[in-house]
C-alpha cells in the first residue's frame, strides 16, 4: 500500500495540468500495460518499472493513465473476491455476445423438445398422448401466443430496466417452467400443457428485445454486425444440438428426459450469466480500462444520460410511415416462416417421406443448421469488413447479405419441393439453410443502423409480427399432413420458397442502413463536453466550457478531445482509414483573470513546465488549479 500511496503522490504532481482532481483516478496493483482494473483483486506487487509495478507505457499509447478520464470502478461482489468475472482470452463484449449465444441455443432448443416427443410417440405406434389433431396444433402453436404479447412490451422493459437482467431472468424463468411440460402433458387432455408453453413464450418474448438493449451500450459502431450475429447464431446452433439430442434422448431414455435436461441447463446458464454478464462497461468490476475506453469513446460520451424511450416520446407517427421500418418486418416475418416450419416439421419430413428413424431425423436433420451456424458469424465478420474499409455502404451491405441470402434459400427450396431422394433433398436443404445465415447480417441487425435509440423497441415490433409465423405455420400444415403424409411436402417448400421470395423482392426495394430522421437523438443528448480552451489561443474572449453537437467523438477526426496529446499513434479511437488530418483548435481569448501562470504536462519529462507565454500547443492543458480557484463545475 506505501508504493501505491507513494505513486498517488507522484502522479497528483505530475498530472495536476492535464486534469482537475487527477489525483483521485487509482491505478492498482494489478494494473499493468491496461490490463487490470480489477483492484480489490490484486495480491502484491507485479514485477516491473511502469504503474503498480507492472510494464511501463509507451508515451505515444492512447491507453496510458493520463488518456483516461476518471473512472469510478464499480464494488466488487463476493464471488469477485475469489473468482475474477470474465472468461480466459476474451474481452468482455466478447464474452457477453457468448453468453448470450448459449442463451439462445438453450431457448431454441428447448423448442425442439415437443417435436422429439411427438416423433417418439407415433414411433410407439399409439397416438401421442390421445391428442387430437386440433390439440397437437394448440400445442405447437401455444408457445407463440405468449411469445407474441410480450414483444412490443419487451422493447420497452429492455429499456426501462437492465437489458442484462431481462434476458437472463426470460430464459431463466422459461427453463424453470419447460421442467413441469411432461407432468403437464398428463393432464386436462392437453389443456394444462398449453397453458405452461403461453406462459414461456411470455418470458422468452422480451429475449431478442434485450439482447438489442445489451448492445446498444456494449457494440462499438464498426462490430455490430459481428457480435449481433455472434450472440444470434444461438438460435440456430440450438436447433443444431436441439434436434439430434432430444431424439437421442426421448429414444433412449423416455419422451420426458428432452424437458428435464434443457430444464437443468437453463438454470445452470444463469447462474454464469449473473457471474460474468453486466448492464454496461462502466458496471463491469473486471473488463480492461482499454477496453472500457474504446466502447465509451466509439459509441460517444454524452454530456448526460441519455434518457430512455417511453411509449410517449417514441414516434409511432413516423415508425409507421417508414418503409425501411416495413422492409426488417416483412423480411423477419418470412425469414421466421422457413426457421418455425423447419423446427416444427422438418423431422416429421424426413420420417413421413423418406423413412428415417426418430434419431436419425433428428441428427440428419441438424447438418443445415450446423453449416447455418457457422456462417451467420462468418457473415457478421464480412459484413463489417466491407462498411469498415468504405467498399460498401451500410444499406448496399445490408441489401446484398438479406437479398442474396433470401433468394438462393427460395430457390435451393424449389429444388427441395421436387426431389424425389432422400440425398438430393438434403443437399438442397443444407444450401438453401446454409445461404440463409447471411441475411441474419441483413435485416437482423438493422434496426441499430436506422434507429438505435428505438433498436429494443424495433426488434419487439417485427419479431412479434414475425412470430405471427410460428403461430400460422402448425394450423397451415398439421391439416395437411394428417390427409397426404408423404406427397403434401411439395406444397409446403414451393410455399415456403414463395414466401422467401417475396420477403427478398420487398427488402431489396424498401430497405435502408442510415439512420432515419425521426430515430435523431434529442439536442441535448447530442452535445458532447469539451475542455476549456481558454489556453490555446488569444483571439476570443475565454469560454469556460465548450459543447459541438455531433452524434459521435469517434466520426469527428477534427475535434480537440479531453486529454489529447496532438496526434497519438496507433489510437483505435481516430478515424478509420488512418486519415491524417490536422487537428483545427478553436481560438478562444483567455481571461485576463485567469491566464497568470500554465502547468503543462510533458511526456518527455518527469515534472511540469511553466511556459512564459499563455499560449500553449495543442495537448498542453493549463493547471486547474492556477486558472480556477473554485472547482470547476461542468455546464
Amino acid at each position: 500500500m506505501k508504493g501505491l500511496e507513494t505513486f498517488k503522490e507522484k502522479a497528483t504532481g505530475v498530472f495536476s495540468g492535464i486534469k482537475p482532481k487527477f489525483e483521485n483516478f487509482e491505478i492498482s496493483k494489478g494494473y499493468h500495460g491496461g490490463l487490470g482494473g480489477y483492484e480489490e483483486m490484486a495480491v502484491g506487487e507485479k514485477e516491473g518499472d511502469g504503474p503498480g509495478g507492472g510494464v511501463r507505457y509507451d508515451d505515444d499509447r492512447p491507453d496510458s493513465p493520463a488518456s483516461f478520464d476518471e473512472i469510478e470502478r464499480p464494488p466488487l461482489r463476493k464471488i469477485d473476491k475469489y473468482c475474477k468475472a470474465e472468461c480466459p482470452c476474451m474481452s468482455a463484449r466478447y464474452t457477453i455476445a457468448t453468453m448470450a449465444c448459449v442463451g439462445f441455443m438453450i431457448a431454441f432448443g428447448m423448442r425442439c423438445n415437443m417435436s422429439a416427443a411427438k416423433l417418439k410417440g407415433e414411433h410407439n405406434g399409439t397416438v401421442f398422448m390421445n391428442w387430437t389433431v386440433a390439440v397437437e396444433s394448440h400445442v405447437d402453436s401455444s408457445f407463440f401466443w405468449g411469445y407474441l404479447v410480450t414483444q412490443i412490451p419487451g422493447g420497452f422493459i429492455a429499456s426501462k430496466f437492465p437489458a442484462n437482467k431481462i434476458f437472463g431472468l426470460s430464459i431463466a424463468s422459461s427453463a424453470t417452467l419447460h421442467l413441469f411440460v411432461p407432468f403437464a402433458m398428463t393432464l386436462a387432455h392437453g389443456h394444462v400443457v398449453i397453458c405452461v408453453r403461453i406462459l414461456q413464450g411470455l418470458f422468452e418474448g422480451v429475449t431478442y428485445p434485450a439482447c438489442h438493449g445489451i448492445w446498444r451500450f456494449w457494440a462499438p459502431p464498426m462490430e455490430r454486425s459481428r457480435l449481433a450475429t455472434l450472440a444470434f447464431s444461438g438460435s440456430y446452433a440450438g436447433v443444431v444440438v436441439g434436434l439430434p439430442l432430444s431424439g437421442l434422448l426421448a429414444d433412449t431414455i423416455g419422451y420426458q428426459a428432452p424437458f428435464y435436461a434443457y430444464g437443468v441447463f437453463g438454470i445452470i446458464w444463469y447462474m454464469f450469466w449473473l457471474w460474468l454478464c453486466f448492464e454496461s462497461p462502466r458496471k463491469h468490476p473486471a473488463i480492461s480500462l482499454p477496453e472500457l475506453k474504446y466502447i465509451e469513446k466509439s459509441l460517444g460520451e454524452t454530456s448526460a444520460q441519455p434518457t430512455m424511450p417511453s411509449l410517449k416520446t417514441t414516434p409511432w407517427n413516423e415508425m409507421m410511415r417508414s418503409m425501411p421500418v416495413y422492409a426488417i418486418i416483412v423480411a423477419n416475418f418470412c425469414r421466421s416462416w422457413n426457421f418455425y416450419l423447419l423446427v416444427l416439421f422438418q423431422s416429421s419430413f424426413l420420417k413421413h417421406k423418406f423413412g428415417f428413424k426418430v434419431e436419425e431425423a433428428g441428427f440428419i436433420g441438424s447438418l443445415p443448421h450446423l453449416i447455418m451456424t457457422t456462417i451467420v458469424p462468418f457473415g457478421g465478420m464480412l459484413a463489417d469488413h466491407l462498411r469498415k474499409n468504405g467498399i460498401m455502404s451500410t444499406t448496399n451491405v445490408r441489401k446484398l447479405f438479406n437479398c442474396g441470402g433470401f433468394g438462393m434459400e427460395g430457390v435451393f427450396f424449389l429444388f427441395v419441393a421436387h426431389s424425389n431422394t432422400a440425398t438430393g433433398a438434403m443437399f438442397a436443404l443444407t444450401c438453401g439453410v446454409a445461404f440463409s445465415g447471411f441475411a441474419i447480417s441483413g435485416y437482423n441487425v438493422n434496426h441499430l443502423d436506422i434507429a438505435p435509440r428505438y433498436a429494443s423497441i424495433l426488434m419487439g415490433l417485427s419479431n412479434g409480427i414475425g412470430t405471427l409465423a410460428g403461430i400460422i405455420v402448425p394450423y397451415a400444415l398439421d391439416g395437411l399432413i394428417q390427409k397426404n403424409p408423404t406427397g403434401c411436402w411439395t406444397t409446403v417448400f414451393t410455399l415456403a420458397a414463395c414466401v422467401h421470395l417475396f420477403g427478398c423482392t420487398f427488402y431489396g426495394i424498401f430497405a435502408s442502413g442510415e439512420l432515419q430522421p425521426w430515430a435523431e437523438p434529442p439536442p441535448e443528448e447530442k452535445q458532447v463536453w469539451s475542455p476549456p480552451m481558454a489556453a490555446l489561443t488569444d483571439d476570443q474572449p475565454a469560454a469556460e466550457t465548450s459543447f459541438y453537437t455531433e452524434q459521435s467523438q469517434m466520426q469527428q477526426a477534427n475535434t480537440i478531445n479531453y486529454g489529447a496529446t496532438g496526434h497519438v499513434a496507433n489510437n483505435p479511437f481516430a478515424m478509420a482509414g488512418g486519415l491524417n488530418t490536422t487537428i483545427a483548435e478553436e481560438s478562444v481569448q483567455p481571461d485576463t483573470t485567469l491566464t497568470d501562470n500554465y502547468s503543462t504536462y510533458d511526456y518527455t519529462q518527469s515534472a511540469p513546465s511553466t511556459l512564459p507565454q499563455p499560449q500553449q500547443q495543442m495537448g498542453q492543458m493549463p493547471s486547474y488549479e492556477q486558472q480556477y480557484p473554485q472547482p470547476y463545475q461542468q455546464q
